[in-house]
């Protein structure tokens, strides 16, 4: 596991990008793991502005989004179909049909999980996966007590986490309460991992992910058997962390 350390949230957001740049220059036909949330937002508009300042090619690039609201239409402005287009898939040249995001309106929700993760399979998996990390630890959509073994599947989300989405939504009692997730047998797959956290209030759940035990109960810390890790943090989120030795700086 590697941890870079940056100022504050706009740094980290301009590392992250100039990571995913560097891959894509290295390797055009890359297979990108994508995610929603307030935290890559940044990443995104970065990665726009070098798409128009230098022209990186998104032609060959293929995206598998991590989830999807249950029972959301793709137009809805809540959605993560709506989430990735208004604020990146619209702005690249990226083809449309080398998108994935899971249907969340599918009629047979749990075929769409199966077909879901057929689709990453031949595609040879994901090459860099984008991730935020939760303040109960979730990766994903995969709540605290998800198996480490699971593929792309249905969760009920918690309350917690219905709470930490709804100031997306107009009131508490629309905000969805299942959503089709990216399992984490299918995210410790892939053959990198970016990691984004930022702000103060995500301080404790870095500070377990980088002491604690490797527990389901607190998802994101299956992180740690995961080979090519790399933690982008902010100065905030390190704030009373003492960072292990074990750590690569």
């Amino acid at each position: 596991m590697k941890l870079i350390t940056v100022k504050n949230y706009t740094d980290m957001s301009k590392t992250a990008a100039d990571i995913i740049v560097e891959h894509i220059h290295k390797h055009p036909q890359l297979v990108l793991g994508l995610a929603t949330g307030s935290t890559p937002i940044e990443t995104y508009k970065c990665l726009i502005e070098d798409h128009k300042q230098n022209q990186t090619s998104y032609q060959e690039v293929s995206t598998f989004n991590l989830d999807e609201y249950i029972g959301l239409d793709p137009l809805n402005q809540n959605s993560y179909h709506y989430y990735m287009k208004s604020n990146f898939f619209n702005y690249i040249n990226i083809p449309e049909q080398k998108t994935h995001i899971p249907n969340g309106e599918a009629i047979d929700v749990e075929k769409e999980c199966e077909d879901y993760e057929q689709q990453i399979a031949n595609h040879d998996g994901i090459d860099l996966q984008l991730l935020g990390l939760g303040s109960n630890g979730h990766i994903g959509f995969n709540e605290p007590g998800t198996s480490f073994k699971t593929a792309t599947h249905v969760v009920n989300l918690t309350n917690d986490t219905r709470q930490a989405n709804a100031r997306f939504f107009d009131n508490m009692e629309i905000v969805p309460k299942k959503a089709i997730t990216m399992g984490i047998d299918t995210i410790m797959k892939s053959k990198e991992i970016l990691l984004l956290v930022s702000g103060e209030n995500k301080s404790k759940a870095l500070a377990r992910l980088l002491h604690g035990q490797i527990d389901p109960t607190f998802p994101a810390s299956v992180l740690n058997q995961h080979s090519q890790v790399t933690i982008i943090s902010d100065y905030d989120a390190l704030q009373n962390t003492v960072v292990p030795s074990s750590i690569l700086l």
